[in-house]
């Protein structure tokens, strides 16, 4: 893997576990403030998130490293009628 793939990874997966952070612990505020939405999360703690976010996407990144790197998952050179014909036998 080469390191702009390995950045771009990173990043894909960064965004992916922001998504999947974001709603944890969000409550609305008893009493909204006017103008405020009342869905509007009271604490929303985006810098806890964004280090729960970044640790994740980190352990995440190092498993499919891990994974690319030690060939169990393999992408070949293979021609479509090559890679069919190993199913013909």
């Amino acid at each position: 893997m080469s390191w702009l793939t390995g950045v771009l990874l990173y990043v894909l997966l960064w965004w992916l576990v922001l998504f999947l952070v974001l709603p944890w612990g969000n409550k609305p505020p008893t009493k909204p403030e006017e103008g405020h939405a009342e869905s509007a999360p009271a604490r929303p703690r985006l810098g806890l998130k964004a280090l729960v976010t970044t640790a994740l996407a980190a352990v995440l990144w190092l498993g499919a490293y891990g994974v690319i790197q030690s060939d169990m998952l393999i992408v070949s050179d293979m021609t479509p009628e090559e890679a069919w014909s190993q199913y013909d036998e």
